[in-house]
């Protein structure tokens, strides 16, 4: 039990998403409830909760009012979920019940039943004296209730018997419209809703006394391995301080352009339409900075693995050796795989596991394809914040639609979010179409004003001298003018 004065003792749900939602786990010695429709993974959670309790030597116990014990030992075994050590009290009603057809004819149903399995659940409890309790489900509780009134009692008098004995309670819920479960809740010291709809699986915690949590919608799957939680990110309140120092693109032009390059910890998006060099630009970035000893990581949504690799060797960026040595990770991204938090997730693990210090995202097309209807700009503007926090440098590929005409930044209206914003256009002269690139926007300081040929050589990037002579580069059909207009 928890006492006043005390330090509060976290108890692990088994599932480390999860208990980083909840800032540690569950507090020791309180009864949660966990709501969700068929389905939703009410059962896996529980699992996990007890299979972590019993690894640790504590002393589990499952109450199952619906299922078969035999059912859910099989239903763990494929989840790979242990549950050895567990105890079982299996009160779900036997195929004897209904061949034997009984019958009640002076009192009613819920009067014969329920004193049985209270006498059962107590010699359990009082024998085992478990540190875990899972109850499954608390729905079934009503139907041995006369009314609410007593139902309502009979609830909170069994989740206080409980905790009296020094147990941490998970109880589960289908409250729907017919039957509502708002009186649990009420009675609950937290609540964990469980959804599976139009955007995936998801995890929320609207209550938890006495502790703070993460708020809003978290992603989550189910697979063969079980129940695992990917919470949103959250950028750091404090942000490593550091002198901005220019990473340099290796392309004394280029550099020009920007006043010395990208800042570290910055980011920065690089824009265009299809082909016309984005991804080159970016890994001609991360070729530098590998040479400073700088780890980074690009994650791909639309172009395989060996392509990208393949692709930077015939023009003189070394990525495959750079993978060799490990200053490079390239990882191809299948966004209707992943949901936003899970990818999110996956960034934040690998940049504070191996120190990368540049990520790049090639591209936020792929990435809007992730979002399953979400708002993109406000899962980018979180990854980004956090990256930054931590020191990291980001580069983001955008991808435009129109190849001439009327110039856009950014189709997602993402341009607000980056530090810097680089473009690269289409322009037809003489019959041939060119490239030009250019600097729209570097909060950290200034940068060159006009727009430079570009090229894309077996050689590398090569970049020109200013286009002073051309107007309406932007349009996508300049024209010449005389150097005296």
């Amino acid at each position: 039990m928890e006492h006043s004065g005390t330090a509060i003792t976290r108890v692990s749900t088994g599932i480390n998403g999860l208990d980083e939602i909840l800032h540690g786990g569950l507090k020791s010695g309180r009864a949660y409830l966990v709501r969700g429709g068929p389905g939703c993974g009410k059962t896996t959670l529980g699992l996990h909760f007890l299979s972590t309790g019993a690894a640790r030597g504590e002393q589990t116990l499952y109450i199952s009012l619906g299922e078969p014990e035999a059912q859910i030992r099989d239903d763990a075994q494929g989840l790979q979920i242990p549950l050895d050590n567990i105890t079982f009290l299996d009160l779900s009603p036997s195929p004897e019940f209904f061949s034997e057809g009984s019958s009640y004819d002076i009192f009613s149903p819920a009067e014969v039943e329920r004193e049985p399995m209270m006498q059962s659940i107590r010699e359990s409890i009082e024998t085992l004296r478990p540190a875990r309790v899972f109850v499954d489900s608390m729905t079934q509780f009503r139907y041995l209730s006369t009314d609410s009134f007593h139902f309502r009692k009979q609830a909170l008098s069994f989740m206080r018997y409980l905790v009296e004995q020094d147990a941490t309670v998970l109880v589960t819920s289908e409250g729907t419209q017919e039957i509502p479960d708002d009186d649990l809740q009420f009675m609950a010291d937290g609540i964990i809703h469980l959804d599976f709809g139009a955007e995936g699986r998801t995890i929320t915690i609207s209550k938890f006394r006495g502790s703070s949590f993460r708020s809003g919608a978290h992603s989550m799957s189910l697979s063969e391995h079980g129940m695992a939680v990917f919470p949103r990110l959250v950028p750091s309140k404090q942000r490593i301080e550091q002198v901005l120092e220019p990473l340099s693109s290796g392309v004394p032009e280029l550099d020009e352009m920007l006043h010395g390059g990208i800042d570290r910890g910055t980011s920065t998006i690089i824009s265009g339409p299809t082909g016309v060099g984005k991804t080159t630009f970016g890994m001609q970035f991360i070729k530098e900075a590998a040479g400073r000893g700088d780890s980074s990581v690009v994650y791909t949504f639309e172009e395989g693995v060996n392509s990208l690799l393949r692709r930077c060797n015939t023009i003189s960026i070394p990525a495959r050796a750079m993978v060799e040595r490990g200053t490079l990770l390239v990882e191809h991204v299948e966004p209707l795989r992943y949901s936003p938090d899970e990818f999110a997730t996956m960034v934040r693990e690998e940049v504070l596991s191996n120190s990368r210090r540049i990520v790049m995202i090639d591209s936020l097309s792929g990435y809007r394809l992730s979002m399953q209807g979400r708002d993109l700009i406000s899962h980018v503007h979180a990854l980004t914040v956090y990256l930054k926090s931590l020191g990291v440098t980001v580069i983001l590929i955008n991808e435009v639609e129109a190849i001439t005409g009327e110039f856009r930044a950014t189709d997602d209206k993402v341009s607000y979010l980056a530090d810097s914003v680089i473009f690269m256009r289409y322009l037809e002269l003489g019959g041939e179409l060119r490239k030009a690139i250019g600097v729209l926007k570097k909060r950290s300081g200034d940068f060159e004003k006009t727009l430079r040929k570009l090229e894309i050589t077996r050689y590398g990037l090569k970049v020109g001298r200013p286009l002073s002579e051309l107007r309406g580069i932007l349009s996508g059909s300049p024209e010449f003018v005389a150097p005296n207009e």
